[in-house]
Parts: structure tokens; C-alpha cells; sequence
């Protein structure tokens, strides 16, 4: 906060602010002095069948009214069961009709206590559901339809996925491609860009390194494809010097200038 950066938003979990007062919440206003925040949470678990979480709904909505964000995001995942407990991670949903309607009412009980619309974003997957009767683009197409939120397209759970789904690096990049061509491009509201690691026999969404190159290729392809949007550098393990993350950032920049003529926004 010190050096004030050149960035155009800043992003924040939105749980690690649920508290009424002390040093982080001190440091999320000055932040929100500064620059437009983002708000993205990981803990709804939006396809949960258990239902929402009251209590934590409430903090996001006293969260809210207090910063008033220009976006407040989470994700298409359960995390809960019906004991109440939490899984403290992003657990994959079926594609299916039935797992729609949950999550699109549960976007519109988020909605309608926020008073305004949020968005969604599609997950890193290590397991799936057997039985899947919709594609995953055609989904968010739907939630987004039927509920009025908007999507966050995280271009590195795509690649992701598509390696763990055993296929090497330019088949990964060409099935990401058509999974942004089949989706609606007037939903998409931010894009987040991140690193992943290369195990053996898995590809982790681990935010440790900086963006790969076939990741960069998605990008220029889906800002052709669906004109330059708020873009989010996400490093959250072995996070590097701040000009590292200036630098992913930069280059986002340089990305959304030589694709499309209007005035991009990235920020780390």
C-alpha cells in the first residue's frame, strides 16, 4: 500500500474480512481508498444440496454494505454437507438439471440479500461426476440466464482441467478455446489468469508461478473473442517480489492493447 501501484482493482477473499473491526479490516478500507475492490469469495459452496449457510451470508451482506465493492464473486462448488460441516475446499458439482436449479436458486438468495447481482466462477476439477447431461459452458450459459449473475472465467482452471483430462499441452489449449467460444460473451465480467504446477500425474491450480505460456494463448484468444475484461493475476503460495506481479499484470495489459482498441483493466 505503501509504494501505490499502478493497478486498476484489487482483489480480496472475502472471508478473511468477516470480522466487525481490527487490523485486516483497517487494511481492506485503505486498500478500498486507494483502488476499485473486488470481492471474491471461497466459502458459500453455491451447489451445495445442504442449503447456504445463514450466518455467513449475513457477514458477506455487513461486508458489502460496508465496502461496497465493484464486484462480489464466489464459486460454482459445494462445501457443505447436511451435518453443517464445511469441507474447506472447492468440491466439484454434477452438470446436470437438477444441480442447475440449486445453484440458480442459491445465486438468487445470494442476490436478493446483497441487492445486486454477483458472479460465478468456474473451478479447477480433480474428480467428476458420472452422469453429467450438460456440458459445462452450457451450464453457465443457463445459471447465468435464469439467475442474472455474470461469470468469472478463470482461464487457468480451464487448462487445468483439460490436462487432467489427459490431454497434452496445445489439445488442452484448443479445448479451453472452444469452451470460451461456446460460452455467452456478455456474461463474462472479470477473467482471473493464475500458474499451475505439473505433478507426475496431476496438474495443480496451486497460484505458485507465474502464468504458462498456453495460458497466455487462452487469454489472447478469449479477449478476441469476448473484448478486453477486468483481469486478475491470482498468486497465493510462494508469492514472489511485488514486481513480479506487476510484471503478469503488465503483460495482461499488453495482451487486451493488441487485441481490442478499448481501455483494458488488469491488476495482481
Amino acid at each position: 500500500m505503501a509504494q501505490r501501484p499502478a493497478l486498476d482493482f484489487i482483489e480480496v477473499h472475502s472471508e478473511n474480512f468477516f470480522a466487525d473491526g481490527g487490523a485486516t479490516l483497517a487494511v481492506l478500507e485503505a486498500g478500498r481508498a486507494a483502488y476499485a475492490l473486488s470481492l471474491h469469495g471461497v466459502g458459500l459452496g453455491l451447489g451445495s444440496a445442504a442449503g447456504l449457510d445463514a450466518w455467513h451470508l449475513e457477514r458477506l451482506h455487513r461486508l458489502v454494505q460496508r465496502v461496497q465493492p465493484r464486484w462480489v464473486s464466489d464459486h460454482a462448488c459445494f462445501a457443505r454437507v447436511a451435518s453443517g460441516l464445511h469441507a474447506g475446499d472447492l468440491l466439484p458439482i454434477p452438470f446436470n438439471d437438477e444441480s442447475l436449479a440449486l445453484m440458480v436458486r442459491h445465486v438468487q438468495q445470494v442476490q436478493e440479500r446483497l441487492g445486486r447481482p454477483m458472479l460465478v466462477e468456474n473451478i479447477s476439477a480433480y474428480v467428476g461426476w458420472q452422469g453429467d447431461t450438460l456440458a459445462e459452458p452450457e451450464f453457465f450459459n443457463e445459471l447465468c440466464r435464469r439467475s442474472g449473475c455474470g461469470l468469472l472465467l478463470d482461464l487457468n482452471n480451464l487448462f487445468v482441467n483439460a490436462r487432467n483430462d489427459g490431454l497434452q499441452e496445445q489439445q488442452a489449449l484448443q479445448a479451453a478455446r472452444r469452451w470460451v467460444d461456446a460460452i455467452q460473451p456478455d456474461r463474462v465480467a472479470e477473467i482471473h489468469l493464475a500458474g499451475h504446477s505439473e505433478l507426475p500425474d496431476l496438474v495443480v491450480d496451486d497460484h505458485g508461478s507465474r502464468v504458462c505460456e498456453p495460458v497466455w494463448q487462452l487469454y489472447e484468444h478469449s479477449v478476441r473473442r469476448l473484448g478486453p475484461r477486468p483481469t486478475l493475476i491470482e498468486w497465493d503460495t510462494a508469492v514472489p517480489a511485488l514486481q513480479v506481479l506487476l510484471d503478469e499484470a503488465a503483460t495482461a495489459r499488453e495482451w487486451q492493447h493488441a487485441q481490442a482498441p478499448a481501455e483494458p483493466e488488469a491488476t495482481c
